[in-house]
């Protein structure tokens, strides 16, 4: 007599199955010494409500013909969150992101604010998820379903992908040392900016603009890059290394 599912939520509310034999007229399903909610009956199934409770408990039917034996059935709390890694990524989504906490071993699903992904469970400690897009840039709650429950309280954020206007100036000398001016939008999380593939330092003047020093490089026009935790962005020739003169 087999019982679908065998487990669920510490609360109770979980809809479960029971098929066999002789079933028909059930007077009484008990979850351990409870009650459940009889919902539905067939000579063959008992579909029921499940109780409150805790631990493994016994399940057993009772029909004018007598009380069957007892099926296990098993408690499961609810899910503890305890930190996210990365907190922020694009807006379009894609990136991975693991999920620490306790009671996440029946994660069926992650969901980003309204948007739900489907997990790899790797212990009952650790989840990785494939963000899946957002609707638009900003926070958003994330939420674990498992057979105890669901569990919120965590956030992530959405950012959008950078854009780059033209550098200030944009050009320079080849030994390097130019301050450059660098306009766009998406900039407050940057976390690199490239002049011809060379990391450059840089200061974040505000989301549409930051300055960036140019390094040593090769004359002629290279390519600006800035990556953000939203991704991206290439401004193709955009700064022009200037020769030094010679005599």
């Amino acid at each position: 007599m087999p019982i679908s599912p065998n487990q669920g939520s510490t609360a109770g509310g979980t809809a479960v199955t029971i098929t066999g034999t002789n079933l028909g007229g059930a007077t009484a399903v008990r979850f351990g010494a409870k009650l459940a909610t009889i919902t539905a009956n067939t000579p063959t199934s008992v579909s029921v409500t499940s109780p409150s409770g805790a631990g493994t408990v016994g399940v057993t039917v009772t029909t004018p013909g007598g009380t069957s034996n007892p099926l296990s059935y098993f408690y499961i709390g609810a899910p503890f969150k305890s930190s996210l890694s990365p907190v922020s990524g694009v807006t379009a989504g894609g990136n991975t992101v693991t999920l620490t906490g306790s009671g996440l071993a029946t994660a069926t699903s992650v969901s980003f604010g309204a948007n739900a992904a489907t997990p790899t469970v790797l212990n009952d400690g650790v989840l990785t998820v494939v963000v899946p897009a957002g609707a638009a840039a900003g926070s958003v709650g994330v939420t674990v379903t498992t057979a105890g429950g669901v569990s919120n309280g965590l956030s992530y954020t959405y950012v959008d992908a950078p854009t780059l206007g033209t550098p200030d100036p944009a050009s320079g000398p080849a030994s390097g040392g130019t301050a450059v001016t660098i306009p766009g939008t998406g900039l407050t999380t940057t976390e690199s900016v490239t002049f011809d593939g060379v990391l450059a330092p840089f200061n974040i003047l505000s989301d549409t603009a930051l300055v960036a020093v140019t390094p040593p490089g090769t004359a002629g026009a290279v390519d600006v890059v800035v990556t953000t935790s939203g991704g991206s962005a290439t401004a193709t020739d955009a700064f022009t290394y200037l020769a030094g003169p010679g005599i």
